[in-house]
C-alpha cells in the first residue's frame, strides 16, 4: 500500500497495516449497512485465489504499470535477483507466503481440499461464476490455502483463505488488481458454488501514499453478503500488492463471530503475508 513518500521500516509498518485494514473494514461496513461483503472463502473451483486491488489513473501504481517496473513511490524495494522470473521460483515463493492454518491461530484447521489445484487461478467468468482455469498470461504461479475454525460451542464454522499470485511484471499485477476492483460493478451477485453466492458487493482501493497506506503498493477491500440457502453472513476480501506479488485474504463470517473479530483475523493475516514477501524477496523496507 502507499502511505506517502517516507520509507517505513519493517519494524513499524505491520502495525500500521493492521490499523489501516481494520479502518477500511469499518468504513465499508458502515457504507453497506449490513456489514457484509465477499468472495469465496472455501475450497471450491470458485474460491478466489487472485488479487483485487484497484489502481486508479494517476496513482503511483498506475505509473508503475505503464512501464512494467516498480514505481519509486513504494514502501519496499526487492532484491531484483530474488524476484521470481520462472514458474518454479514463483511457485516456491507462493508456497512460502500463503498461510497455513497454524499461522491463522491455534483453533484453525485445514479445509478439504486444503489447497487450490496447481497450475490454475480463479476467474470470474462471463456468467458471474467463480471458476478455476489454467494460469493466464502474465501469471507465473497462484496458490490458495483454505482454513477455518470448526463449528463448536454455539458458534458456526468460520472459513478463510489465503492466496498468493506471482506475476511476471508489476504492470500485470497492477492490471489484475484494477480488473478485480471493477468486478462488483459487472457482477453484483457472484456464484461461488451451486448453493453459495455473494451479493451486495462494495469495494474501495487505497494506493500507496493515500489514506493510511504506508505498507504496500496498492490494496483493495471488498465487502458484501455471503449467502448460503436462507442464511447470510459477513464476507470480506482484502487484496494487497507488493511489487509483482498480490496477496488475498478472504473471510466468510459465521454465527458467534463479530465483524471486529473478522477484521482482526484478516488484518493479522495480511500483515503476516506482507512480512513473508519482504523476507523472501530480501529488499529494504
Amino acid at each position: 500500500m502507499n502511505g506517502g513518500n517516507i520509507v517505513v521500516r519493517r519494524r513499524t509498518w505491520p502495525w500500521r497495516s493492521a490499523a489501516s485494514v481494520a479502518t477500511a473494514a469499518v468504513v465499508l461496513i458502515s457504507g453497506c449497512g449490513s456489514g457484509d461483503d465477499g468472495k469465496a472463502a472455501g475450497p471450491s473451483p470458485s474460491a478466489p485465489s487472485g488479487s483485487a486491488a484497484g489502481a486508479t489513473s494517476g496513482s503511483p501504481s498506475a505509473a508503475a504499470a505503464s512501464s512494467g517496473a516498480a514505481s519509486s513511490l513504494t514502501p519496499f524495494q526487492a532484491d531484483p535477483a530474488k524476484v521470481p522470473r520462472t514458474r518454479s521460483r514463483a511457485e516456491a515463493l507462493a508456497a512460502a507466503v500463503a498461510l497455513k492454518p497454524q499461522a491463522w491461530g491455534a483453533d484453525f484447521r485445514e479445509q478439504r481440499p486444503a489447497e487450490s489445484t496447481p497450475g490454475t487461478a480463479a476467474v470470474l467468468d462471463e456468467r458471474c461464476r467463480w471458476v478455476r482455469r489454467a494460469l493466464p498470461k502474465g501469471v507465473l504461479a497462484s496458490l490458495s490455502r483454505y482454513s477455518g475454525i470448526p463449528a463448536a460451542d454455539g458458534k458456526g464454522e468460520l472459513r478463510v483463505s489465503a492466496a498468493v499470485t506471482v506475476h511476471t511484471t508489476v504492470r500485470e499485477a497492477d492490471e489484475h488488481l484494477a480488473t478485480t476492483l471493477e468486478e462488483p460493478l459487472r457482477c453484483r451477485q457472484q456464484q461461488v458454488r451451486t448453493d453459495e453466492r455473494i451479493a451486495d458487493l462494495i469495494s474501495t482501493a487505497t494506493p500507496y501514499g493515500q489514506g493510511s497506506n504506508t505498507y504496500s503498493d496498492d490494496q483493495v477491500v471488498e465487502m458484501g453478503k455471503y449467502l448460503t440457502g436462507s442464511g447470510a453472513q459477513t464476507y470480506y476480501w482484502y487484496v494487497t500488492r507488493l511489487g509483482t506479488v498480490t496477496l488475498a485474504v478472504s473471510m466468510k463470517g459465521a454465527k458467534g463471530y463479530s465483524d471486529n473479530e473478522l477484521g482482526t483475523y484478516a488484518s493479522r493475516a495480511n500483515v503476516a503475508m506482507l512480512t513473508r514477501v519482504e523476507s523472501e524477496l530480501g529488499g529494504d523496507s
